[in-house]
């Protein structure tokens, strides 16, 4: 009886054992559940200001892992979300610019000037919606030039000067020369509107000079806003028009930088309107043209669903 007793009690014990033990690991998985993100969340962050840089006629096959040559375009790549499946919507360039601004080539196949369109388009989408928008050119003789090309500057390039009239218009104010950007030894960034486009002339784009020459240019006139965007809620975008051929590819780079950004390659298929799409749920806007169809891209953020990066 008594060693019956003894097992009785050690039996008692353990299982009281056994079930406090249980009890910590609960405890332990639960407080671990409430510290760790568990899942990536689809939204879209808003930015405050978002910067679409877009380069000319070049394909992704010669920029990605052209370090020689693309040095500071590969170290972005390397902090930054890389699409290896972008795409540009036709060719020549000017379609292109006007798919990404307006969800639409507007019928155009060519790289004629002058045109006027009325349609909806992104910038008057934001301004409408309470935010700003602003195109930076660089080599344009002056704020608000309306002419189709100056030296190295082309109109074919800057699609908002086509939506000047009509209640969808873009203020001739939000057409500004590339010297209108902060620059300087401690250039002011919070001064930036919501939303910008910027782009290079036509030796700075790569279109008549060479990769390199496109890549200096990126690092001398960009890398201070994307090291300041990092920690700034801010995004930069860099995206090509179209490839270097005519052929129906017409793969493109496409980099986004900034904060929230989860540094890693995609492959799902895009195009001008995922990125105009992109934009637009990014800003709470509806949908226009070819983005109605287009599907966001939302898996390159690196937000987390309970709100912790």
């Amino acid at each position: 009886m008594q060693r019956l007793a003894i097992c009785l009690i050690a039996s008692a014990l353990l299982a009281a054992s056994i079930d406090a033990f249980a009890q910590e690991i609960d405890a332990t998985s639960s407080a671990r559940s409430r510290i760790l993100p568990k899942v990536l969340s689809t939204d879209i962050p808003r930015y405050d200001h978002v910067v679409v840089a877009i380069m000319e006629n070049t394909s992704d096959s010669t920029i990605i892992g052209n370090t020689a040559q693309a040095p500071y375009i590969n170290a972005l790549a390397r902090i930054g979300a890389v699409f290896s499946d972008s795409h540009a919507i036709t060719h020549p360039s000017e379609p292109n610019y006007l798919a990404l601004f307006s969800g639409s080539t507007q019928g155009l196949t060519d790289d004629s000037c002058p045109h006027s369109f009325t349609g909806l388009n992104l910038g008057s989408q934001l301004i409408a919606a309470g935010f700003t928008f602003l195109g930076f050119s660089e080599s344009m003789p002056s704020n608000g030039y309306t002419g189709c090309g100056s030296g190295t500057y082309a109109r074919k390039h800057n699609p908002w000067v086509n939506f000047s009239s009509g209640t969808n218009s873009v203020p001739s104010a939000s057409n500004l020369t590339f010297a209108a950007f902060p620059s300087g030894t401690t250039p002011d960034f919070s001064t930036l509107p919501t939303l910008s486009f910027v782009v290079p002339n036509l030796c700075n784009d790569m279109h008549d000079c060479s990769i390199a020459t496109g890549d200096a240019w990126l690092q001398n006139h960009l890398d201070s806003y994307v090291q300041w965007a990092r920690s700034h809620n801010s995004l930069l975008i860099l995206t090509w028009d179209e490839d270097d051929s005519t052929t129906s590819a017409n793969q493109i780079p496409t980099l986004f930088v900034g904060a929230h950004v989860r540094a890693a390659t995609f492959s799902e298929h895009i195009d001008h309107y995922s990125v105009l799409r992109s934009l637009e749920d990014m800003f709470g806007l509806s949908a226009i043209g070819g983005a109605v169809n287009a599907t966001p891209i939302a898996d390159s953020w690196n937000i987390f669903a309970d709100g912790f990066e």
